[in-house]
C-alpha cells in the first residue's frame, strides 16, 4: 500500500511516473555518454530519479535489517545466479518498455492496456521459469 501511495503521490504532485527501470537509465546518464542514456527525458529528471532510486535501496536495507534483527541481507542463492538474474531482469525491463513496478504499479494504476499485457506476460514468464528451474532441481 505504501508503494502505491508513494507512486500515486509522485504522479499527483509532479506528473512523473515512478518506474524503477527509468530511474536506472536516468542515473546512468551521469556516467555514460551513450546516446540512449543522454535522452532528454533521462537527463532532465535524473536528480529526482537518483533520490528515488536511493530511497528504494535505503528502504530495502532498513527493512532487511529490521526483519533479520541486524543480521543484514541473507541468501542461499549463489552470487552468479543473483548477477545473472539481474542481467536477465534488466534486459527484460528494457525489452518490455519498463519494469514490473512501472507497469504493475504505475501502468495498471493509470489503466494502461499495454501495462496489463506486460504484467500478464511477466507473470506467465515468471511462473513458467520457476516451474522449469524447479523441475531441474534449481530450488
Amino acid at each position: 500500500m505504501a508503494i502505491g501511495m508513494g507512486v500515486g503521490l509522485l504522479f499527483i504532485l509532479t506528473g512523473f511516473i515512478g518506474g524503477a527501470s527509468t530511474a536506472y537509465s536516468a542515473v546512468w546518464s551521469y556516467f555514460s555518454q551513450w546516446p540512449h542514456f543522454q535522452h532528454p527525458r533521462f537527463v532532465t529528471t535524473r536528480h529526482w530519479r537518483l533520490a528515488y532510486a536511493l530511497g528504494m535501496i535505503l528502504g530495502a536495507v532498513v527493512f532487511t535489517f529490521a526483519v533479520n534483527r541486524g543480521e543484514g541481507f541473507v541468501t542461499h542463492v549463489p552470487t552468479w545466479q543473483l548477477l545473472a538474474g539481474g542481467v536477465v531482469g534488466g534486459f527484460g525491463a528494457r525489452m518490455g518498455g519498463g519494469c514490473t513496478s512501472g507497469h504493475g504499479i504505475c501502468g495498471l494504476g493509470s489503466l494502461q492496456l499495454p501495462s496489463l499485457v506486460a504484467v500478464i506476460t511477466f507473470l506467465i514468464t515468471a511462473i513458467a521459469t520457476a516451474h522449469i528451474v524447479h523441475a531441474y532441481g534449481g530450488f
